[in-house]
């Protein structure tokens, strides 16, 4: 048995069993809470209130101009909320989870949780239409329905559904907390540094936080959907196997027909002499009266299958039937008896 720590990285034995988190009460009031504000952005947004003042206020002030010896770090780090790069670095890692633990919830639940991401932030992104900062066009305006796609930051909502996804998939109350601390973490400096470079209002970056966090939230209701979809995937795998692997023959159950010895008398009558197959109860020929005579001469020795007696050593046994006479003679064969 393995003591190290590479014995953790071998494929488990048998699926853990990992209890999927559902949708408790507290789940639920945070869920509401967070879709009251998310609504509440969005409306101080739409009636141009101080949240627009502040978000000018933010991009006039221009961070990227104010400390320009973080700029070359930042666009590397922003690089942490693009729904590429990081799908495919989270994708390697619960691919690997899925197959170490026999199951494909993990990439179930990330396919689930973008698949909402691009549904939900998407929509509003288009049906709001808000320019960015780089193209406002007036001062203390909100830019709304211009034709935009900013609102909510889709950088800030992608970092916080992909490294949270890490948390919510952990199997252990003390990996959660660390995960969740570093997921927070993360997607709250890629969407600072999308404000620092002044490609998104700090409104954007507020509902982006809360358009992500309403989907690791919303994640247990569709943990029926994905157990049903992992049971459906693993049967048409089996059925796959099973029909590249063929149909498999069917096992013996009775005994088989048995070899059986034919006289060597049978073969001067125009059978070849061998072996056939014939029913587990055979019916043998009945035995010349001349050869248990000679079998009684020798002595009683043992005769063989169908009357012919063994002869014994150095005594020369005379051909069977001398009686008869050759097939194809005139003269007549001998009568047997009952004949």
């Amino acid at each position: 048995m393995r003591t190290d720590i590479f014995a953790r990285l071998d494929r488990e034995p048998e699926p853990p069993k990992i209890e999927a988190p559902r949708m408790s009460r507290h789940r639920i009031a945070l869920f509401g809470g967070t879709l009251a504000f998310y609504l509440a952005i969005v409306f101080a947004v739409l009636i141009t209130s101080w949240l627009v003042a502040l978000d000018w206020k933010v991009m006039l002030f221009r961070p990227y101009q104010q400390w320009p010896e973080l700029h070359a770090f930042l666009d590397y780090y922003v690089v942490l909320g693009q729904r590429g790069p990081t799908a495919v670095m989270v994708a390697c890692w619960l691919g690997w989870r899925s197959w170490r633990q026999h199951t494909l919830r993990p990439l179930l639940v990330l396919g689930t949780s973008l698949l909402l991401l691009n549904v939900t932030v998407g929509a509003v992104k288009l049906g709001l239409g808000r320019l960015g900062p780089h193209y406002a066009t007036q001062i203390g305006s909100a830019e709304m329905f211009a034709g935009g796609d900013i609102f909510p930051s889709g950088h800030t909502a992608n970092a916080v559904v992909t490294w949270g996804i890490l948390a919510y998939l952990a199997t252990t109350p003390r990996a959660r907390r660390y995960l969740s601390a570093v997921s927070a973490t993360v997607s709250l400096g890629v969407g600072l540094t999308t404000v620092y470079i002044g490609t998104h209002w700090l409104s954007d970056v507020v509902l982006g936080w809360a358009a992500g966090l309403l989907i690791l939230l919303a994640l247990p209701w569709f943990e029926p959907l994905i157990a049903r979809t992992e049971a459906w995937i693993f049967a048409m795998r089996e059925r796959w196997r099973e029909r590249r692997g063929g149909a498999r023959p069917a096992p013996v159950t009775g005994a088989g027909p048995q070899p059986v010895l034919l006289p060597q008398s049978m073969a001067t009558e125009g059978l070849a002499p061998g072996t056939v197959t014939a029913a587990a109860d055979p019916v043998l020929p009945a035995a010349h009266p001349a050869t248990g005579a000679r079998a009684r001469a020798h002595g009683g020795h043992p005769a063989r299958p169908g009357g012919m007696p063994v002869a014994p050593t150095g005594v020369r046994r005379p051909p069977p039937h001398t009686e008869r006479g050759a097939r194809g003679s005139g003269s007549p064969a001998r009568p047997m008896t009952g004949g």
